[in-house]
């Protein structure tokens, strides 16, 4: 059961990458796309005073860990629009006839693809960064970065191929990604520290999934001697430490799993 599983995970994840192959463009966009993030809103705010972001950051080194999370996100988020292609042109139909050991392969097999290439576009980002004179985190550092994009990439592929199953079709898919995307980046910490919002956004922007995965990864960007007991993130509702970043994180995962199991289980028409 568990060999075919892998077996089954293996040959969609191959079919990811087959694709991406056969459409190169998907990647060279991805990895530039944030790159012109990083450089323009790195221009933008360059002259802003180092204290403002706190530990003497420049504000390109504060807007890497943001650029990093929003590009893990945003790809997760459309995980579920090759799927709802697939559902619409038939093909999806036939996977799921098949005698799977798991439906769970399928998210798991779009997972390991976005993850592949959220990782591509993160060494860019931090190479870039470097190069506009960010530090280059040390070892340990980039462990929590990539344990901070699973996560995130887990999640949020989830959540998007849940969708997926459970929408009509790519118009309305297309326009809850729309509806998401912006709002969710903008009410986070990834563009500006929590001081500078106000009250109501503050605990908007600190109980946002993005801003517990952003903290993280800017605390040790910064801090080569890091702590799992540091306080990444003084929110209106309390203190986040590094460790409960991650335990909440985590818990998200199985959240969003749970949710998304009676879907993964319906036919599809």
């Amino acid at each position: 059961m568990l060999a075919d599983f892998y077996q089954e995970t293996f040959a969609l994840t191959k079919r990811w990458f087959i694709q991406l192959v056969r459409r190169p463009v998907t990647l060279v966009v991805g990895v530039l796309q944030p790159l012109m993030w990083l450089i323009l809103f790195g221009a933008l705010f360059r002259n802003a005073p180092a204290e403002f972001f706190g530990a003497g950051q420049t504000y390109v080194q504060f807007l890497a860990a943001g650029i990093i999370v929003f590009t893990a996100f945003s790809g997760a988020l459309n995980a579920g629009l090759p799927l709802m292609f697939d559902r619409e042109f038939g093909f999806l139909n036939r996977i799921l006839v098949a005698p799977l050991a798991s439906r769970f392969s399928i998210v798991l097999a779009a997972a390991l693809f976005i993850l592949t290439l959220s990782l591509i576009q993160s060494t860019a980002i931090v190479g870039v960064s470097a190069l506009m004179g960010a530090p280059l985190p040390g070892m340990g550092a980039l462990g929590i970065v990539t344990i901070v994009i699973g996560l995130v990439v887990v999640t949020f592929t989830m959540l998007s191929l849940g969708v997926a199953f459970a929408l009509p079709g790519h118009q309305e898919m297309l326009a809850l990604i729309f509806l998401v995307n912006l709002p969710l980046i903008f009410s986070s910490t990834a563009l500006a520290p929590l001081a500078f919002m106000p009250t109501w956004l503050q605990w908007i922007a600190s109980l946002n999934p993005l801003s517990l995965a952003i903290e993280p990864i800017r605390y040790v960007y910064s801090h080569p001697q890091w702590q799992w007991q540091a306080v990444i993130l003084e929110a209106p509702w309390g203190n986040l430490t590094l460790g409960n970043s991650l335990v909440a994180l985590l818990a998200l995962v199985a959240v969003t799993a749970l949710a998304i199991r009676g879907t993964l289980r319906r036919g599809v028409a």
